[in-house]
């Protein structure tokens, strides 16, 4: 009985912990097997949730706090906000590295220092105008939108708790991930994108439009990864924004593409593991706050061992596209 009740405990908040990575995962394989290297995840996922929360606190101030929200409004505005949000940053990525063919790893970089420096720099002005106590903006009227489990979740028991007990954008993630499986390995598109990703002159030289599969597997990739941020907030944080609040999960997401070896399918269980490892800490009692720091280490040391493995491996399949961070001149064909 205290293994149940301490996996009823864990599982849920692992499934939770491991659903904005896969949310940011899922984005940047379909980046990458274009042959761009997004390392604006992070950056990307902060701009995703600041917009949800915009949407949602213009929403809720013109509503009023006396008056009820309407369900579609209260889910439409802040998906739609997240949308554009990780929209624009997916095409400042793009114009910067595929159309003036700046360098991926800087242009990254760069799009997460900004990313993280807007989400902070409107989080901090939405705090100044509810004059809060503490440095947050609560949501929870529109948070209570999202995290609404399904109906049957306190009826079916264990199963329900494990399983059913999430909001849909949870589940909207598990689709995503793998829709992107399907669409990489069984459709014409896919393979076109993959084809772009191993070799670009190849593929342009067969009719193939490098950059315009470039430009749409970054721009979707960016906004599903900006889902992610809106998950985080609006469902594991209850609504609550504060600033730096996301720690490293852009970070974890980059590393669970690995982990996954370029397989969104696999991305699913992956972020579960990786969700349960950053948390284990908080169930292995005795830890001293050090240990804790090492402990939250485990998902990039599970992750380099993964690397070392399929390395030393050399499976096709397995290994990154062949033109994974360079930039593409057609001239040179």
């Amino acid at each position: 009985m205290a293994f149940l009740s301490t996996l009823v405990s864990f599982f849920p908040r692992a499934v939770m912990q491991g659903v904005p990575i896969l949310y940011g995962a899922t984005g940047e394989i379909l980046t990458e097997k274009s042959g761009n290297l997004n390392l604006g995840i992070p950056g990307i996922m902060y701009m995703g949730g600041i917009s949800g929360v915009i949407g949602a606190f213009l929403y809720e101030n013109a509503v009023g706090a006396g008056n009820a929200l309407h369900p579609f409004w209260a889910l439409f505005i802040p998906l739609i906000c997240t949308i554009i949000g990780s929209l624009i940053a997916g095409l400042i990525y793009c114009f910067l590295t595929v159309s003036l063919r700046a360098n991926q790893n800087v242009t990254g970089l760069a799009l997460t220092t900004f990313g993280v420096g807007f989400g902070n720099f409107f989080g901090a002005s939405l705090i100044k105008l509810v004059d809060s106590d503490v440095p947050s903006v609560a949501l929870s009227r529109t948070s209570a939108f999202f995290s609404k489990k399904l109906p049957i979740a306190e009826t079916t028991g264990v199963f329900g708790k494990l399983f059913l007990s999430y909001g849909f954008l949870a589940y909207f993630a598990i689709i995503v991930a793998i829709v992107a499986a399907y669409f990489l390995s069984r459709t014409r598109g896919g393979l076109h994108l993959r084809a772009v990703g191993e070799n670009p002159a190849t593929a342009d030289a067969a009719g193939i439009n490098v950059n315009r599969s470039k430009y749409l597997a970054t721009c979707i990739g960016s906004v599903i990864a900006g889902l992610g941020g809106l998950y985080y907030v609006m469902d594991y944080a209850n609504g609550v924004w504060s600033n730096e609040g996301f720690g490293d999960r852009g970070w974890l997401a980059i590393a669970l593409v690995i982990f996954a070896i370029w397989r969104p399918n696999l991305g699913i269980f992956a972020s579960v593991i990786f969700g349960g490892l950053y948390i284990v800490h908080l169930f292995t009692p005795g830890l001293s706050l050090k240990a804790q720091e090492l402990f939250k280490m485990l998902p990039y040391v599970v992750t380099i061992i993964v690397l070392v493995f399929v390395s030393a491996r050399k499976k096709k399949e397995n290994q990154p596209p062949a033109s994974l961070g360079l930039s593409y001149f057609r001239e040179d064909r």
